[in-house]
């Protein structure tokens, strides 16, 4: 699951080589919504076709998206909604400013750089309150915290992710060896000194199904916590047909509730899509990751799941700063849209 990380890295070049240096040289994303009927018009109007660009493979961390077209959310909505599945290397990014999907799913730490580059983007709705990255270690080790994890050892990263450069500036990567992030368990599972970046709801489960319990530290945790799984949508949409953007977000907020409820439904659909993982990894992942997407602070909100502040993104903004990755960060509210 981590690929599509490092993978960002591998295509970001190539979504800005596309966008230009002008916000103005990204087309339009409202000439692939405008055709269709927007969101509450009459009952007869024909529900307006749109794409949702995901940037991993289906699995548990998009259900509430499969569970909102399952329940007939989307459909109540004026909406008829294409989930793309993604995998390493896949643009969403650029397939959203480039209007070739209307909506899709991103980070806030990639979301803020493309912005800062030139993305006409807004933020909607995210998946993650809580950045659901970490850093796994054998349990022999006896760790207790990240330091101890990063003061020997091997740890198997990509270094070009925002995340690592702030493990790297807190913790310092000269006590440890650090090694391609291959992807799997076997070498994590052979070795006990070895460590590496995982994702809660995967790697970990990976590695527990081997008969191996591994001790899991957040990277949140540590003071570095974007929003993870990021609704995103080009700012022409947004201009153009602000209240189809509404309806998407009421309806997948509607999914994502049914999803925390009872996964069993939705996972079923992407298990039919998503043959890599069985029913049971299904069902622990969307529990694993309940934590992660409905929070007490979500919960003491209207319409809670999937909001987000300016304050979080304000602090993203200063760390990416801080580490180097931009020069200056963009405004909030140029690229933050606050839809309950």
């Amino acid at each position: 699951m981590n690929a599509r990380v490092f993978g960002f890295l591998f295509w970001f070049g190539l979504v800005f080589a596309a966008f230009g240096c002008s916000r103005e040289q990204a087309p339009s994303a409202g000439a692939t919504a405008g055709s269709a009927p927007a969101a509450g018009g009459s009952a007869a109007a024909a529900p307006a076709k749109v794409k949702l660009a995901l940037n991993w493979v289906p699995e548990p961390e998009f259900g509430g998206f499969y569970a909102a077209r399952e329940i007939g959310a989307y459909k109540r909505n004026g909406l008829d909604v294409e989930i793309l599945g993604g995998g390493a290397g896949v643009p969403v990014l650029q397939m959203v400013a480039t209007g070739k999907a209307e909506f899709g799913i991103s980070n806030a730490d990639e979301i803020i750089t493309a912005v800062s580059r030139g993305a006409d983007i807004v933020a909607l709705f995210t998946i993650y309150q809580t950045f659901p990255q970490g850093i796994m270690a054998h349990p022999s080790r006896g760790a207790k915290s990240m330091a101890d994890v990063l003061s020997s050892g091997t740890l198997a990263i990509e270094p070009g992710v925002p995340y690592a450069a702030f493990l790297k500036k807190k913790f310092g990567f000269d006590k440890v060896k650090i090694v391609p992030y291959d992807g799997g368990v076997a070498r994590f599972i052979a070795e006990k000194d070895f460590a590496q970046q995982c994702f809660v709801t995967a790697e970990p489960v990976a590695a527990r199904r081997k008969g191996v319990e591994p001790t899991v530290f957040l990277v949140a945790d540590e003071g570095f916590n974007p929003y993870a799984g990021v609704v995103i949508a080009s700012k022409a949409l947004w201009k153009k047909d602000p209240e189809q953007v509404r309806a998407f977000v009421r309806a997948s907020r509607e999914g994502w509730r049914a999803y925390l409820d009872d996964p069993a439904p939705a996972n079923a659909v992407m298990a039919k899509l998503n043959t890599s993982m069985d029913a049971e990894t299904f069902k622990t992942a969307a529990e694993l990751q309940e934590k992660f997407v409905e929070t007490e602070e979500t919960k003491k909100k209207p319409n809670g799941l999937g909001q987000m502040t300016r304050e979080r993104w304000e602090t993203m903004g200063k760390q990416l700063v801080e580490l180097g990755v931009l020069e200056r960060a963009p405004a909030v509210d140029d690229y933050l849209v606050t839809i309950e």
